[in-house]
């Protein structure tokens, strides 16, 4: 679900995703609607990592957060709710109906900041999305997070040379950021 595919809403695909799971495991009569539904929107409720929440707000004091995710509007607004995150602005990729990589999201978060290119730094634990994010101009911060895709997945992260900052988390970010 990268930027050449067409524009589709997430929360219908990961239910079709869920009654298909739900089916191949025999587990269909086992949750009604409602629940089926609160089950699909626990991506709504994510907790943040431990560190998200004191570093994003020591950030804050000084610069402008902005969340820029593929993840849709709604989604972005209920997780920030639910986790108290201290974004100052939402951003998704669904604003310009493309996935990052591809370079609309990138270009309209410069633009929708009223910020040069080289003034905005994206911050992210994905590599692919911090190349992407260079590429269009933007400085690049590496938050490698080893777990996220739980212990026996381990991604890469051998952080490229080419990006501005890597930090253990968003405390230090913050600080070499300092603020």
């Amino acid at each position: 679900m990268r930027g050449e595919l067409p524009w589709t809403n997430l929360d219908a695909l990961h239910r079709l995703s869920m009654n298909d799971l739900l089916s191949e495991f025999q587990l269909d009569d086992h949750f009604n609607e409602d629940e089926r539904e609160h089950l699909n929107r626990v991506w709504h409720r994510l907790l943040p990592w431990p560190d998200a929440i004191p570093g994003l707000t020591h950030l804050r004091k000084r610069f402008v957060l902005a969340t820029l995710s593929n993840g849709n509007v709604a989604l972005l607004v209920n997780m920030a709710k639910y986790s108290a995150l201290p974004w100052d602005c939402i951003l998704s990729a669904e604003l310009v109906q493309a996935y990052k990589p591809d370079p609309r999201p990138y270009q309209m978060a410069i633009r929708m900041l009223g910020l040069q290119s080289h003034e905005v730094m994206m911050v992210a634990a994905h590599q692919e999305d911090l190349r992407s994010a260079q590429a269009q101009g933007m400085q690049a911060a590496f938050v490698p997070r080893p777990l996220e895709h739980g212990p026996h997945h381990v991604p890469d992260l051998t952080p490229d040379p080419a990006f501005e900052i890597v930090a253990t988390d968003f405390i230090d970010l913050a600080q070499q950021l300092g603020t």
